[in-house]
């Protein structure tokens, strides 16, 4: 399932259809294992540098 407006997406293509951030291959789940397990959102940022800010602020907030 894609939406243009979404920033979470999901294709049987990328990773089995796991939600990840659109245009990239990073799970979304492992923005909430990050902040799960203590981590800061700069941290999993910088671990994951193609996932933007505004992205990771989006898909929390939709949530």
């Amino acid at each position: 399932m894609i939406h243009e407006d979404c920033v979470i997406v999901r294709d049987p293509e990328i990773l089995g259809g796991m939600p990840v951030f659109r245009g990239t291959r990073v799970p979304f789940k492992n923005l909430l294992d990050y902040l799960e397990g203590g981590h800061t959102l700069d941290e999993f940022l910088e671990e994951f540098p193609s996932v933007t800010r505004e992205a990771a602020i989006a898909a929390l907030e939709s949530r």
